[in-house]
Protein backbone atom coordinates (compact mmCIF):
# COMPACT_ATOMS: atom_id res chain seq x y z
CA UNK A 1 0.00 0.00 0.00
CA UNK A 2 1.34 3.42 -0.89
CA UNK A 3 0.90 5.53 2.45
CA UNK A 4 2.52 8.82 2.35
CA UNK A 5 4.49 9.34 5.39
CA UNK A 6 5.06 13.43 4.89
CA UNK A 7 5.08 16.16 2.48
CA UNK A 8 7.43 19.09 0.89
CA UNK A 9 5.45 21.93 1.04
CA UNK A 10 6.80 24.76 -1.71
CA UNK A 11 5.56 28.31 -1.42
CA UNK A 12 5.30 31.04 -4.06
CA UNK A 13 8.68 32.54 -2.87
CA UNK A 14 10.14 29.44 -3.44
CA UNK A 15 10.17 28.28 0.33
CA UNK A 16 9.65 24.71 1.30
CA UNK A 17 9.26 23.08 4.73
CA UNK A 18 8.39 19.26 5.60
CA UNK A 19 4.93 18.71 6.76
CA UNK A 20 4.32 15.12 8.89
CA UNK A 21 0.61 15.86 9.00
CA UNK A 22 0.02 14.72 5.08
CA UNK A 23 -3.80 15.74 5.44
CA UNK A 24 -2.29 19.32 6.63
CA UNK A 25 -0.18 19.42 3.83
CA UNK A 26 -2.98 18.70 1.50
CA UNK A 27 -4.72 21.79 3.02
CA UNK A 28 -2.04 23.98 1.61
CA UNK A 29 -2.88 23.19 -1.46
CA UNK A 30 -4.25 26.31 -2.54
CA UNK A 31 -1.70 28.60 -1.77
CA UNK A 32 1.54 26.52 -2.05
CA UNK A 33 2.80 22.81 -4.35
CA UNK A 34 2.56 19.87 -2.34
CA UNK A 35 4.79 16.85 -3.16
CA UNK A 36 4.07 13.77 -1.28
CA UNK A 37 6.78 11.67 0.96
CA UNK A 38 6.78 7.68 1.78
CA UNK A 39 8.84 5.44 3.71
CA UNK A 40 11.28 4.65 1.06
CA UNK A 41 12.95 0.90 0.26
CA UNK A 42 13.57 -1.70 -2.32
CA UNK A 43 10.25 -3.44 -1.40
CA UNK A 44 8.23 -0.63 -3.00
CA UNK A 45 9.69 -1.24 -6.49
CA UNK A 46 8.04 -3.94 -8.39
CA UNK A 47 10.18 -6.43 -9.46
CA UNK A 48 9.51 -9.37 -12.06
CA UNK A 49 8.29 -9.12 -15.90
CA UNK A 50 6.49 -5.99 -16.65
CA UNK A 51 2.93 -7.19 -16.59
CA UNK A 52 -0.45 -5.81 -18.68
CA UNK A 53 -1.50 -3.42 -15.70
CA UNK A 54 0.23 -0.21 -16.55
CA UNK A 55 0.90 2.47 -14.13
CA UNK A 56 -1.11 0.47 -11.25
CA UNK A 57 1.89 -1.52 -11.39
CA UNK A 58 3.26 1.11 -9.07
CA UNK A 59 0.64 1.22 -6.82
CA UNK A 60 3.14 1.73 -3.91
CA UNK A 61 4.47 4.45 -4.74
CA UNK A 62 1.37 6.06 -5.34
CA UNK A 63 -0.74 7.42 -2.89
CA UNK A 64 -3.67 4.37 -2.79
CA UNK A 65 -5.38 2.60 0.10
CA UNK A 66 -5.79 -1.30 -0.14
CA UNK A 67 -8.68 -2.42 -2.69
CA UNK A 68 -8.94 -3.06 -6.21
CA UNK A 69 -8.88 -0.46 -8.45
CA UNK A 70 -12.11 0.94 -9.68
CA UNK A 71 -11.01 3.28 -12.88
CA UNK A 72 -12.30 0.85 -15.66
CA UNK A 73 -10.06 2.43 -18.47
CA UNK A 74 -6.24 0.76 -18.92
CA UNK A 75 -3.58 3.60 -18.43
CA UNK A 76 0.52 3.47 -18.47
CA UNK A 77 2.54 0.82 -19.81
CA UNK A 78 3.41 2.98 -23.14
CA UNK A 79 6.21 1.57 -24.87
CA UNK A 80 9.91 2.34 -25.34
CA UNK A 81 11.25 1.82 -28.59
CA UNK A 82 14.47 2.32 -30.43
CA UNK A 83 13.59 3.39 -33.96
CA UNK A 84 16.55 2.67 -35.70
CA UNK A 85 15.49 5.22 -38.98
CA UNK A 86 15.12 8.04 -36.09
CA UNK A 87 18.53 7.60 -34.89
CA UNK A 88 20.18 7.43 -38.11
CA UNK A 89 18.07 10.81 -38.85
CA UNK A 90 19.18 12.49 -36.01
CA UNK A 91 22.74 11.10 -35.47
CA UNK A 92 21.99 9.82 -31.99
CA UNK A 93 23.02 6.01 -31.35
CA UNK A 94 20.96 6.27 -28.21
CA UNK A 95 18.26 7.45 -29.13
CA UNK A 96 14.62 5.96 -27.26
CA UNK A 97 11.06 7.12 -27.65
CA UNK A 98 8.52 6.54 -24.79
CA UNK A 99 5.39 6.77 -26.64
CA UNK A 100 2.44 8.03 -24.63
CA UNK A 101 0.30 8.44 -27.49
CA UNK A 102 -0.70 5.26 -26.79
CA UNK A 103 -3.00 6.00 -23.83
CA UNK A 104 -7.04 6.02 -23.86
CA UNK A 105 -7.06 9.63 -25.00
CA UNK A 106 -3.38 9.15 -26.83
CA UNK A 107 -1.33 11.93 -24.26
CA UNK A 108 0.02 11.43 -20.99
CA UNK A 109 -2.26 13.12 -19.08
CA UNK A 110 -3.94 10.02 -19.14
CA UNK A 111 -2.27 8.95 -16.23
CA UNK A 112 -3.32 11.82 -14.01
CA UNK A 113 -6.56 11.57 -15.22
CA UNK A 114 -6.46 8.13 -13.94
CA UNK A 115 -5.36 8.62 -10.67
CA UNK A 116 -7.85 11.78 -9.44
CA UNK A 117 -10.70 9.82 -11.17
CA UNK A 118 -9.71 6.63 -9.15
CA UNK A 119 -9.68 9.29 -5.84
CA UNK A 120 -12.69 10.38 -6.66
CA UNK A 121 -14.18 6.87 -6.66
CA UNK A 122 -13.05 6.12 -3.72
CA UNK A 123 -14.19 9.21 -2.16
CA UNK A 124 -17.70 9.77 -3.49
CA UNK A 125 -17.22 12.71 -5.56
CA UNK A 126 -19.63 13.33 -8.20
CA UNK A 127 -18.17 15.96 -10.59
CA UNK A 128 -14.29 16.51 -11.27
CA UNK A 129 -13.12 19.73 -12.84
CA UNK A 130 -10.19 21.13 -14.24
CA UNK A 131 -8.88 23.71 -17.07
CA UNK A 132 -7.07 22.98 -20.01
CA UNK A 133 -5.80 23.72 -23.10
CA UNK A 134 -6.88 20.82 -24.89
CA UNK A 135 -5.41 17.41 -23.90
CA UNK A 136 -5.99 17.17 -20.28
CA UNK A 137 -9.71 18.48 -21.13
CA UNK A 138 -10.23 15.30 -23.46
CA UNK A 139 -8.62 13.18 -21.34
CA UNK A 140 -11.39 14.35 -18.50
CA UNK A 141 -13.72 14.53 -20.49
CA UNK A 142 -13.28 10.56 -21.33
CA UNK A 143 -12.23 9.35 -18.37
CA UNK A 144 -15.00 10.62 -16.37
CA UNK A 145 -17.44 9.17 -18.55
CA UNK A 146 -15.82 5.40 -17.93
CA UNK A 147 -15.82 6.21 -14.35
CA UNK A 148 -19.82 7.17 -14.23
CA UNK A 149 -18.82 11.64 -13.43
CA UNK A 150 -19.42 14.88 -13.91
CA UNK A 151 -16.67 16.21 -15.73
CA UNK A 152 -16.78 20.26 -16.17
CA UNK A 153 -13.81 21.49 -17.75
CA UNK A 154 -12.88 25.21 -18.35
CA UNK A 155 -10.91 25.77 -21.78
CA UNK A 156 -9.91 29.39 -23.41
CA UNK A 157 -12.00 30.71 -26.03
CA UNK A 158 -9.09 29.86 -28.89
CA UNK A 159 -9.15 25.83 -27.57
CA UNK A 160 -8.53 23.42 -30.80
CA UNK A 161 -11.95 22.98 -32.55
CA UNK A 162 -11.35 19.17 -32.55
CA UNK A 163 -10.49 18.77 -28.69
CA UNK A 164 -13.61 20.57 -28.40
CA UNK A 165 -15.38 18.18 -30.54
CA UNK A 166 -13.81 15.48 -28.16
CA UNK A 167 -15.04 16.67 -25.21
CA UNK A 168 -18.30 17.41 -25.90
CA UNK A 169 -18.66 14.24 -27.69
CA UNK A 170 -17.67 12.32 -24.22
CA UNK A 171 -20.40 14.67 -22.43
CA UNK A 172 -18.22 16.96 -20.67
CA UNK A 173 -19.48 20.46 -19.66
CA UNK A 174 -17.08 22.63 -21.31
CA UNK A 175 -17.19 26.67 -19.99
CA UNK A 176 -15.12 28.60 -22.59
CA UNK A 177 -13.54 31.30 -21.02
CA UNK A 178 -13.48 34.63 -22.95
CA UNK A 179 -9.85 35.66 -21.11
CA UNK A 180 -7.92 32.79 -22.26
CA UNK A 181 -6.33 30.01 -20.14
CA UNK A 182 -5.14 31.87 -17.38
CA UNK A 183 -8.33 33.30 -16.41
CA UNK A 184 -10.13 29.77 -17.04
CA UNK A 185 -7.37 28.42 -14.67
CA UNK A 186 -8.70 31.11 -12.41
CA UNK A 187 -12.02 30.34 -12.58
CA UNK A 188 -11.87 26.55 -12.70
CA UNK A 189 -9.89 26.63 -9.11
CA UNK A 190 -12.50 28.94 -7.42
CA UNK A 191 -15.15 26.68 -9.04
CA UNK A 192 -13.61 23.97 -7.24
CA UNK A 193 -13.61 25.39 -4.13
CA UNK A 194 -16.93 26.97 -4.19
CA UNK A 195 -19.07 23.60 -5.18
CA UNK A 196 -16.91 20.79 -3.55
CA UNK A 197 -15.84 19.52 -6.68
CA UNK A 198 -12.93 16.92 -6.91
CA UNK A 199 -10.34 19.13 -8.64
CA UNK A 200 -8.20 17.64 -11.33
CA UNK A 201 -5.72 21.00 -12.13
CA UNK A 202 -2.43 20.14 -13.06
CA UNK A 203 0.50 20.96 -10.60
CA UNK A 204 -2.49 22.22 -7.78
CA UNK A 205 -3.48 18.55 -6.95
CA UNK A 206 -0.24 16.58 -6.04
CA UNK A 207 -1.74 13.30 -7.45
CA UNK A 208 -1.06 14.72 -10.69
CA UNK A 209 2.65 14.42 -10.26
CA UNK A 210 2.15 11.53 -8.80
CA UNK A 211 0.53 9.31 -11.52
CA UNK A 212 3.07 11.66 -14.15
CA UNK A 213 6.46 10.30 -12.14
CA UNK A 214 4.92 6.72 -13.42
CA UNK A 215 6.84 7.02 -16.59
CA UNK A 216 10.32 7.36 -14.77
CA UNK A 217 9.34 4.11 -12.95
CA UNK A 218 8.63 2.63 -16.49
CA UNK A 219 11.67 3.87 -18.33
CA UNK A 220 13.98 2.61 -16.13
CA UNK A 221 12.79 -0.89 -15.90
CA UNK A 222 11.77 -1.02 -19.73
CA UNK A 223 16.24 -0.18 -20.01
CA UNK A 224 16.64 -3.06 -17.63
CA UNK A 225 15.88 -1.13 -14.47
CA UNK A 226 19.06 1.25 -15.46
CA UNK A 227 18.65 5.09 -16.21
CA UNK A 228 19.71 6.87 -19.22
CA UNK A 229 21.54 9.47 -19.66
CA UNK A 230 18.98 12.10 -20.23
CA UNK A 231 15.41 12.53 -20.63
CA UNK A 232 13.85 15.01 -22.70
CA UNK A 233 10.29 16.53 -22.47
CA UNK A 234 8.21 19.07 -23.13
CA UNK A 235 7.24 21.77 -20.45
CA UNK A 236 4.23 23.71 -20.64
CA UNK A 237 2.92 24.49 -16.86
CA UNK A 238 5.97 21.56 -15.67
CA UNK A 239 4.24 18.61 -13.95
CA UNK A 240 5.17 16.25 -16.81
CA UNK A 241 8.74 17.30 -16.12
CA UNK A 242 8.08 17.57 -11.82
CA UNK A 243 6.78 14.04 -12.12
CA UNK A 244 9.86 12.64 -14.16
CA UNK A 245 12.20 13.94 -11.64
CA UNK A 246 10.27 12.55 -8.46
CA UNK A 247 10.01 9.29 -10.30
CA UNK A 248 13.83 9.21 -10.58
CA UNK A 249 14.90 10.80 -7.34
CA UNK A 250 12.59 8.27 -5.67
CA UNK A 251 14.12 5.16 -7.69
CA UNK A 252 17.74 6.41 -6.19
CA UNK A 253 15.63 6.93 -2.66
CA UNK A 254 14.72 3.34 -2.76
CA UNK A 255 17.89 2.50 -3.15
CA UNK A 256 17.77 0.68 -6.77
CA UNK A 257 19.44 3.40 -8.76
CA UNK A 258 22.30 5.26 -8.33
CA UNK A 259 21.53 8.60 -9.84
CA UNK A 260 19.36 10.57 -11.67
CA UNK A 261 19.53 11.67 -15.49
CA UNK A 262 20.03 15.16 -16.38
CA UNK A 263 16.32 16.10 -17.46
CA UNK A 264 16.36 18.57 -20.73
CA UNK A 265 12.80 20.79 -21.05
CA UNK A 266 11.71 21.80 -23.76
CA UNK A 267 9.54 25.00 -24.71
CA UNK A 268 8.35 27.23 -28.09
CA UNK A 269 10.14 29.97 -29.10
CA UNK A 270 6.78 31.76 -28.68
CA UNK A 271 6.20 31.02 -25.43
CA UNK A 272 8.86 30.21 -22.98
CA UNK A 273 8.88 31.64 -19.68
CA UNK A 274 10.67 28.88 -18.24
CA UNK A 275 13.90 29.07 -20.17
CA UNK A 276 13.74 32.67 -20.13
CA UNK A 277 13.86 32.22 -16.32
CA UNK A 278 16.60 29.29 -16.56
CA UNK A 279 18.56 31.71 -18.60
CA UNK A 280 18.35 34.61 -16.07
CA UNK A 281 19.49 32.57 -13.56
CA UNK A 282 16.08 33.26 -11.46
CA UNK A 283 14.42 31.62 -8.94
CA UNK A 284 10.44 32.93 -10.35
CA UNK A 285 9.24 32.14 -13.57
CA UNK A 286 7.54 36.04 -15.37
CA UNK A 287 4.79 35.71 -17.72
CA UNK A 288 4.52 36.04 -21.05
CA UNK A 289 1.88 35.73 -24.13
CA UNK A 290 1.67 32.59 -25.66
CA UNK A 291 2.23 32.70 -29.44
CA UNK A 292 2.87 29.36 -31.17
CA UNK A 293 1.11 26.15 -32.40
CA UNK A 294 1.80 23.81 -29.88
CA UNK A 295 -0.99 24.26 -27.53
CA UNK A 296 -0.30 21.92 -25.58
CA UNK A 297 2.80 24.20 -23.89
CA UNK A 298 1.18 27.48 -24.80
CA UNK A 299 1.50 27.86 -21.17
CA UNK A 300 2.32 32.10 -20.67
CA UNK A 301 1.83 31.78 -16.89
CA UNK A 302 3.27 28.14 -15.66
CA UNK A 303 2.34 26.88 -12.41
CA UNK A 304 4.84 24.67 -11.49
CA UNK A 305 7.76 26.68 -12.82
CA UNK A 306 10.02 27.15 -10.06
CA UNK A 307 9.78 24.17 -9.57
CA UNK A 308 10.63 22.85 -12.78
CA UNK A 309 13.35 25.25 -12.67
CA UNK A 310 14.38 23.38 -9.22
CA UNK A 311 14.29 19.95 -10.47
CA UNK A 312 16.53 20.70 -13.75
CA UNK A 313 19.06 22.67 -12.09
CA UNK A 314 19.52 19.90 -9.54
CA UNK A 315 19.32 16.94 -12.50
CA UNK A 316 22.50 19.22 -14.08
CA UNK A 317 19.98 19.06 -17.34
CA UNK A 318 18.95 22.38 -19.30
CA UNK A 319 15.76 23.89 -21.33
CA UNK A 320 15.62 24.18 -25.22
CA UNK A 321 13.32 26.06 -27.18
CA UNK A 322 12.36 25.38 -30.62
CA UNK A 323 10.46 27.41 -33.45
CA UNK A 324 7.00 26.21 -34.69
CA UNK A 325 9.14 25.38 -38.15
CA UNK A 326 11.37 22.70 -35.79
CA UNK A 327 7.90 21.24 -34.45
CA UNK A 328 6.27 20.86 -37.64
CA UNK A 329 9.77 18.90 -38.95
CA UNK A 330 9.96 16.96 -35.80
CA UNK A 331 6.77 16.06 -36.44
CA UNK A 332 7.20 14.50 -39.59
CA UNK A 333 10.47 12.71 -38.95
CA UNK A 334 8.83 10.43 -35.95
CA UNK A 335 5.88 9.72 -38.54
CA UNK A 336 8.17 8.80 -41.56
CA UNK A 337 11.52 7.10 -39.39
CA UNK A 338 9.33 6.01 -36.20
CA UNK A 339 5.83 5.62 -37.34
CA UNK A 340 4.98 7.84 -33.95
CA UNK A 341 1.90 10.36 -34.78
CA UNK A 342 2.70 13.13 -32.83
CA UNK A 343 1.06 16.68 -32.31
CA UNK A 344 3.08 19.80 -32.66
CA UNK A 345 3.34 20.01 -28.11
CA UNK A 346 3.80 15.97 -28.19
CA UNK A 347 7.03 16.20 -31.10
CA UNK A 348 8.28 19.04 -29.31
CA UNK A 349 11.32 16.70 -27.24
CA UNK A 350 12.56 15.33 -30.13
CA UNK A 351 12.64 18.63 -32.00
CA UNK A 352 14.17 20.14 -28.77
CA UNK A 353 16.80 16.87 -28.67
CA UNK A 354 18.17 17.89 -32.50
CA UNK A 355 18.90 21.26 -30.91
CA UNK A 356 20.65 19.93 -27.73
CA UNK A 357 22.70 17.68 -29.98
CA UNK A 358 23.57 21.13 -32.17
CA UNK A 359 24.79 22.76 -28.70
CA UNK A 360 26.52 19.94 -26.90
CA UNK A 361 23.80 19.32 -24.36
CA UNK A 362 23.58 16.33 -25.54
CA UNK A 363 26.36 13.76 -26.62
CA UNK A 364 25.62 11.91 -29.73
CA UNK A 365 26.85 8.50 -27.85
CA UNK A 366 24.56 8.87 -24.44
CA UNK A 367 21.30 6.94 -24.24
CA UNK A 368 18.24 9.61 -24.06
CA UNK A 369 14.99 9.25 -23.83
CA UNK A 370 12.46 11.49 -25.75
CA UNK A 371 8.86 12.26 -24.27
CA UNK A 372 6.26 12.07 -26.79
CA UNK A 373 3.19 13.33 -25.46
CA UNK A 374 0.62 13.74 -27.62
CA UNK A 375 -1.03 12.05 -30.88
CA UNK A 376 -1.73 14.06 -34.18
CA UNK A 377 -5.08 12.29 -34.42
CA UNK A 378 -6.46 15.14 -32.44
CA UNK A 379 -4.55 17.70 -34.14
CA UNK A 380 -4.86 16.64 -37.98
CA UNK A 381 -4.58 20.36 -39.46
CA UNK A 382 -0.83 19.76 -38.78
CA UNK A 383 -1.13 16.32 -41.41
CA UNK A 384 0.24 18.55 -44.19
CA UNK A 385 2.45 16.61 -46.47
CA UNK A 386 3.95 17.56 -49.59
CA UNK A 387 3.38 13.81 -51.61
CA UNK A 388 0.84 13.41 -53.68
CA UNK A 389 -1.07 9.35 -54.00
CA UNK A 390 -0.12 7.48 -57.68
CA UNK A 391 -3.95 7.63 -59.07
CA UNK A 392 -4.03 4.67 -61.61
CA UNK A 393 -6.62 2.82 -63.25
CA UNK A 394 -7.03 -1.08 -61.89
CA UNK A 395 -3.88 -2.53 -64.04
CA UNK A 396 -0.95 -4.07 -63.41
CA UNK A 397 0.81 -3.27 -65.89
CA UNK A 398 0.16 0.71 -65.15
CA UNK A 399 1.05 0.04 -61.63
CA UNK A 400 3.97 -1.13 -62.29
CA UNK A 401 4.88 2.01 -64.54
CA UNK A 402 3.83 4.52 -62.04
CA UNK A 403 6.14 2.60 -59.70
CA UNK A 404 9.07 2.67 -61.64
CA UNK A 405 8.38 5.99 -62.39
CA UNK A 406 8.85 6.68 -58.45
CA UNK A 407 12.38 4.62 -58.58
CA UNK A 408 10.73 1.51 -56.41
CA UNK A 409 8.75 -1.44 -57.49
Amino acid sequence: MGTPVAATVTFEDGTSRCVDDVAQALALGDVARVELLYEYGPDLVPRGPLDPIGMWRYRDLLPLDPGPIAYPLPVGGTPLIAPPGLRRASGCDGLWVKDETRGPTGSNKDRATALVLEQALRQGHETVSCASTGNVAVSLAVGAAAAGKRAVIFVPAEVDDTKLAFMLFAGATVVKVRQGYAAAFRLSREAARAFGWCDRNTGVNPLTVEAKKTVALEIWEQLGRTVPDAVVAPVGDGPTLCGLAKGFRELVACGVAERMPRLIGVQAEGCQPIKRAWEAHASRVEPVQPATIADGIAVGDPISGALALRDVRQSGGGFIAVSDAELLKAMRELAAWAGVLAEPAGAAAYAGLLRALECGLVGRQERVVILVTGTLLKTPRFARSDGRPLEIDADLGELERALAGLGTS
